[in-house]
């Protein structure tokens, strides 16, 4: 079959580039499905939970699958389902069904991620791979850039549902380019690894769970403690599984090698540091600072426009910095911009928030740049759709524990701030206080029915606010934390050179990367 290869990699970033702008984009939206479809916190959460929980679940299986059947064909069903997921959400009268399109939108968001990126490596070869690779990365850049900027505008202009009617109608346009992309196999293909998938899968929605039920039950309650440990359990059965497997679709045996851990590690620590802002702070600017949606998503753009930039400039800084060094100097300067970000009050403006948001945007695209094409050298070519599932599960795994994870602290915080508040605040409040809490933590901190007299409406926002701007505080130090100490540990794995694997995390591929060689959303 002949192949066309700026339509390939036209198709899959303009496919790849619509995943991290549906995370982005609910995000934006979720004041108002909220409101629109009266949805409690708990469903609300797993709006963007769902999503991120079957993406990094599927990824393994979704790529194993592409080498079996081929890789244009998962793409295809992947493109099909993702769009028709998007339209079921858009067109949803109620949270259940809502949450049940975005896990499935998940799931194929796995198999465009896996099945695009093996399409790419099989289309191109040498400086051109890595090039392609590149302008992959700087799609994913232009998603979590324009994501909640452009939702923002549709949520204001059109409502919630025109986000995801739009990456509807994109993603199923996209079909017409699939008879112009070649199509590959692995010939030593053998099946997909069932009992791996089945068992990692379960054991990440059980921890996700556990984080999405901790702050409602208790998290020393029965139900939380149990749900964590059999994530546990499941974890263990899961390696188990790998290690009696002849071709395991998880290659546990690349994490004895340091280079390859601490590439992995990369996007996790980045996903506490950056992929959390992206989810928290639209929510907290529409509800504390009275921001509309189209607003909320013109500030975020000073957090994510240096990823349009960095990561292209990153491979050519690799040719003079080592790359550890720069993953080191990358986790550094978001954990200082998240630490100077807990300056935030209500009424922040631009001039307040320029600052920490291009410096954590700037750490950000500088390891976008320098991750993606290590990691998918990481085995033979034949195998690609392997490789590119090993590293997306590692790094949206990571995403969506510390969503769940800083989420559920983030709503425990405002709901112990709150409720000590309103002990002493005399307001004349008579709602319910664990409502009112799961609402603030939305976003939603005008709240007509909280029993408060109009006149002192005003001074009521102030308190929620505060009580809202000092929990987000805590988990931003919490967050900046986490990247510093990630920084130091990451560049002293990265020293390991002995550990990378020939086709894998070699020096010139990670050293002296002459090109960009992708990004991460």
């Amino acid at each position: 079959m002949k192949s066309y290869p700026r339509t390939t990699l036209a198709a899959v970033c303009i496919a790849g580039g619509l995943l991290p702008a549906s995370l982005t984009g609910a995000s934006v939206a979720l004041p108002k499905i909220a409101t629109d479809l009266g949805a409690g916190l708990g469903p609300l959460q797993w709006v963007v939970n769902g999503y991120n929980l079957t993406f990094a679940s599927f990824m393994l299986a979704c790529g194993a699958i592409a080498d079996l059947v081929g890789r244009r064909r998962m793409l295809g069903i992947g493109i099909t389902l993702f769009g028709l997921c998007s339209l079921v959400s858009g067109l949803s009268g109620n949270i259940h069904l809502l949450d049940g399109a975005r896990l499935l939108a998940g799931a194929a968001a796995a198999a465009v991620l896996t099945a695009g990126s093996a399409v790419l490596a099989t289309t191109f070869s040498g400086p051109a791979q890595a090039k392609a690779f590149g302008v992959l990365g700087s799609s994913f850049g232009v998603g979590l850039a324009l994501g909640p900027s452009t939702s923002g505008l549709l949520v204001s202009s059109f409502g919630w549902r025109s986000v995801f009617l739009l990456h509807a109608a994109i993603d199923l346009a996209l079909l017409l380019a699939l008879p112009r992309i070649a199509e590959s196999r692995d010939p030593g293909a053998r099946g997909v690894d069932w009992g791996g998938t089945v068992t990692f899968t379960t054991s990440l929605a059980l921890v996700t769970l556990a984080m999405v039920e901790g702050p409602q039950q208790g998290w020393t309650s029965p139900v939380v403690l149990g749900l964590l440990a059999g994530s546990v359990l499941l974890l263990a059965l899961f390696v188990l599984v790998e290690l009696r497997q002849e071709r395991p679709m998880f290659d546990l045996t690349l994490f004895t090698q340091g280079r390859f851990v601490a590439i992995c590690s990369v996007p996790v620590a980045l996903a506490f540091g950056f992929v959390c802002l992206l989810v928290f702070l639209p929510s907290y600017f529409m509800g504390a600072n009275r921001f509309s949606s189209s607003e909320a998503g013109a500030v975020m753009l000073l957090l994510t426009a240096p990823v349009l930039v960095f990561p292209i400039l990153a491979g050519r800084l690799a040719q003079k910095i080592p790359v550890r060094t720069l993953l080191a100097v990358s986790l550094l300067l978001v954990a200082g911009g998240a630490a100077w970000l807990t300056t935030i009050h209500p009424g922040i403006g631009m001039a307040g928030l320029i600052g920490p948001f291009l410096i954590i945007g700037t750490g950000v695209g500088i390891s976008f740049g320098l991750l993606d094409g290590a990691a998918i050298g990481s085995v033979p070519p034949e195998r690609a759709g392997m490789a590119a599932g090993m590293f997306n599960t590692m790094r949206l795994a990571g995403e969506a524990i510390a969503i769940a994870g800083m989420g559920s602290v983030l709503v425990s915080l405002v709901s112990s701030n709150v409720s000590k508040g309103l002990d002493g605040y005399g307001s004349g409040f008579t709602g319910n206080p664990d409502g009112l809490a799961a609402k603030v933590a939305q976003g939603n901190l005008a709240d007509p029915e909280s029993g408060v007299a109009e006149a002192g409406r005003q001074a009521f926002h102030t308190f929620l606010a505060d009580g809202y701007t000092d929990a987000l505080r805590t988990v931003l130090w919490i967050l900046a934390g986490v990247a510093a100490l990630s920084a130091p540990l990451i560049a002293v794995m990265l020293r390991d050179r002995k550990a990378a694997t020939p086709a894998a995390v070699t020096a010139p591929a990670a050293e002296e990367a002459p090109e960009p060689v992708g990004a991460g959303h």
